[in-house]
């Protein structure tokens, strides 16, 4: 019978060594997606884990969560992503500030995002919380349109060779992956339009935001869970790290080796077509 005598809860200082010996270091840019309950017991609960991240990368490094947020009203939209004007004024806004996150990634993100110092990036669906040195950088001018492209902070954490690891969390969740939709050259990706109520000077404005769709695979041909795939396959190849964080058996991957291989597993599988 498990009992708080004998179970066992990872602390501080256990994680932050099992982080260090999965390849984490000094001045790391980390994207983390983590899934608390595969961690394990943790004393002080997930800000153990924040914690111990910030104790491995330092003040110059960054922990970077992709949050998304909660809209709740995108069923409302028609089929050219426009939202029926009776019922906008009861829609509350898109706020960096308050607006939760994605309960689809579970709770590690509103922790990061709630944490003292974290920010958070500009683009709704796309938006990521990060706190460390380079927060500012990563959060500051997400562009609105395709927001997992250039300018994004997908796109910064491949420009400044950062990390992904996925603390237990499965491989189909591993969100750098939407930059690499973005960036492969192939036909016939489906794109998403939705009108998205964002909070700006203090007044709410509508916008139209267009990007390749996220919710389902980019292109007709695409198992839905084919992300895990692709790590699956990054991995076989001997790139990466693993070993456990807490009890989570977990990955680091260098978030460019990833995109760059994610890119060309899809350019093989669907040819841009001759002009």
């Amino acid at each position: 019978m498990l009992t708080l005598a004998n179970q066992r809860f990872w602390t501080r200082r256990l994680l932050r060594s099992h982080l260090e010996a999965i390849g984490m270091a000094p001045g790391d840019a980390v994207m983390v997606h983590a899934a608390l309950r595969s961690v394990g017991p943790m004393i002080n609960g997930p800000d153990t884990l924040i914690d111990a991240i910030q104790d491995v990368v330092g003040p110059d490094g960054t922990l970077l969560s992709y949050v998304d947020w909660n809209p709740q009203y995108e069923d409302a939209a028609d089929s050219e992503g426009r939202v029926p004007e009776e019922l906008k004024a009861d829609i509350p806004p898109f706020d960096p500030k308050r607006s939760r996150a994605s309960r689809d990634y579970g709770a590690f993100a509103e922790f990061v995002r709630t944490s003292p110092g974290a920010l958070r990036s500009g683009n709704p669906g796309a938006s990521i919380a990060a706190i460390g040195g380079n927060a500012a950088w990563f959060t500051t001018n997400h562009p609105l349109q395709y927001g997992y492209g250039a300018g994004s902070p997908f796109a910064r954490l491949v420009e400044i060779r950062g990390k992904v690891l996925m603390a237990g969390a499965p491989f189909d969740t591993m969100s750098i992956l939407h930059h690499a939709e973005h960036m492969a050259h192939i036909p016939g990706k489906r794109i998403r339009r939705i009108e998205v109520p964002l909070l700006i000077n203090g007044k709410t404005e509508w916008r139209m935001i267009e990007e390749f769709d996220t919710a389902d695979p980019v292109v007709e041909g695409l198992d839905e869970n084919y992300f895990a795939a692709i790590v699956a396959e990054f991995l076989t190849d001997g790139r990466g790290s693993a070993g456990a964080i807490g009890s989570a058996s977990s990955i680091l991957v260098p978030a460019a080796d990833i995109v760059a291989f994610a890119v060309q597993w899809l350019e093989q599988r669907f040819p841009a077509m001759e002009s």
